[in-house]
């Protein structure tokens, strides 16, 4: 099936110099998709090349053609003017292109200097020579300024995600590498890491290593990258300098369409309480009280840190709640486990959606209904049927785009694994619906859309408690926003109004402490019954 003409012009790639990865003419298809079609660009030696798209527009695709995943069906690629073909990764390794994809490849049970030398560990006769291995790892640790950062002795499970991504690109730098290919780096780091890894990254560019830099933060893009490779439905539409290129200019690019309306809200607040928490204390918070109303969106903005995952985990059930209540509809609930939140009505989409929120190697239609088994059951028999009635209703609704309900859910884009989630909540028709970083990892595009089902569901009536790092979302989707710091609510917002300072002034407040007095959420006496 070929994907729609584009109604930009096409991109006219520059003309390559002597050294880099040349890509021409590169497609590829797969059943019922053409994934690639005719993309010709080059990654230039010494320059930070930025590829962004919209899920399913082919970046992915692109990047394991370059590391040997994929040979493509039409088109080649060369490196310094030499002819490649890859029959696997390890030809691409040979050839000194690697690729790091979102979750890098760890062993958990071996030390960091083993991890980053895996394949060749220094020695003979089957032993290590531990002495000559941390010498080897810890000269190229302090090279790049990562002996701090990246303990030798930490074993792979103990590694946080800013580690991983160290361990796979010292794996590279050891290895020669001349292209260097990083995708979506950043999705799990704090701003301190992203800085060190920028670093990095352009201590690399300036030594002369070809990166190709994948991501969908369009401000981060703008900061690091020297130019940016924009595709769409397959096709290359633009190549541009980063200078040139401005946020709304990305964004029409990769969409097709203008996007300053994403954040439009219709406003339906009513009196009514779906859900209220009093005086909440935990391992993570104290005395922290809020509420929430039928066809409110109500967001919760902090630092990382704040405590508001574990806020949400706490009212779901997931983590342990010392003291405090929680009403639903004004009714005092009892809720000890993630099974008693969703009898009384409450759905939570976590923010770690593969983790947490998916089986990704089970169907879509299995993801769909995971919340709704005992109502399709009969006699401790699921009802195939209505599951698949049920499920294809909400997915269709959603407009998932899969080819099927039988789909692992693990191949689905970003933006696709994040509408099953919701697919499932509104099957199991909640009262509050927990949304925790609800875009993160997600294209603009499928971004819009997410925005746009939120503010459906909160007209259907559905009270939404919206957690965001995202500051835009939060004051353009949010009808009032608490603030929270150091596992504490820190202040109350208007949503319609507030600005990024305000949010941040309440989010780094420096004399809010464990033992410091807090606003306290002030609830509408109506509809405040229990």
């Amino acid at each position: 099936m070929s994907p729609p003409a584009s109604t930009e012009p096409p991109a006219t790639p520059v003309p390559s110099p002597s050294l880099g990865l040349e890509i021409r003419g590169v497609s590829k298809a797969f059943p019922n998709v053409q994934a690639l079609s005719d993309v010709s660009l080059e990654a230039r030696s010494g320059e930070i090349l930025a590829f962004l798209g919209e899920n399913g527009a082919g970046k992915s695709t692109l990047l394991k053609v370059i590391n040997g995943d994929y040979q493509p069906d039409i088109g080649t690629l060369t490196l310094d003017g030499q002819p490649l073909r890859f029959a696997n990764p390890l030809d691409a390794h040979r050839a000194g292109i690697r690729v790091i994809y979102q979750e890098p490849e760890i062993i958990p049970g071996v030390d960091v200097a083993e991890n980053i030398c895996v394949g060749e560990l220094p020695g003979r006769g089957g032993f290590v020579d531990r002495r000559l291995l941390e010498t080897r790892v810890r000269a190229d640790l302090d090279r790049y300024g990562f002996s701090a950062a990246l303990p030798m002795g930490l074993m792979g499970d103990m590694l946080s995600p800013a580690q991983r991504q160290l361990v796979e690109i010292m794996r590279a730098i050891k290895s020669n590498v001349r292209v260097l290919a990083l995708d979506e780096p950043t999705s799990s780091l704090t701003d301190d890491e992203v800085q060190r890894l920028f670093a990095l990254v352009r201590r690399l560019r300036d030594e002369g290593v070809a990166i190709i830099y994948v991501s969908h933060r369009i401000r981060e893009i703008l900061q690091l990258a020297d130019r940016v490779a924009i595709l769409r439905d397959g096709r290359l539409i633009a190549v541009r300098p980063a200078a040139d290129l401005t946020e709304e200019e990305i964004v029409r690019l990769m969409v097709g369409r203008d996007l300053t309306a994403m954040f439009q809200r219709r406003r339906a607040v009513t009196d009514r309480v779906v859900l209220r928490a009093e005086h909440i204390a935990s391992n993570w918070h104290h005395d922290v009280s809020f509420y929430v109303r039928a066809g409110e969106v109500v967001g919760f903005a902090g630092l990382v840190g704040a405590g508001r995952t574990e806020l949400a985990k706490v009212v779901f059930g997931e983590l342990p709640r010392d003291s405090g209540s929680v009403f639903v509809d004004g009714r005092l609930v009892s809720i000890r486990r993630p099974s008693d939140a969703v009898t009384e009505g409450i759905g939570y989409a976590p923010e770690d959606r593969k983790r947490e929120g998916l089986i990704l190697m089970r169907s879509v239609l299995e993801n769909a209904s995971l919340a709704v088994l005992q109502r399709l059951s009969r006699f401790h028999f699921i009802q195939r049927r209505m599951e698949r009635r049920l499920a294809g209703e909400y997915i269709e609704r959603l407009r998932v785009r899969t080819p099927s309900l039988e789909q692992e859910v693990g191949k689905l884009s970003g933006g696709n694994q994040q509408k099953v989630v919701l697919a499932r909540w509104l099957a199991a028709k909640p009262k509050v619906l927990i949304l925790d970083e609800p875009t993160r990892g997600i294209d603009v595009g499928a971004k819009a859309e997410i925005y746009h089902l939120i503010d459906d569901l909160a007209n259907q009536g559905l009270g939404v408690m919206f957690i965001s790092s995202d500051l835009p979302e939060i004051l353009g989707l949010s009808d009032r926003i608490y603030v929270m710091q150091n596992g504490r609510i820190s202040g109350e917002l208007p949503g319609p109004g507030a600005t990024e300072e305000q949010v941040l002034a309440l989010a780094m407040v420096d004399h809010l402490s464990r033992a410091d007095p807090v606003p306290k959420s002030t609830a509408p006496e109506e509809g405040l019954a229990g």
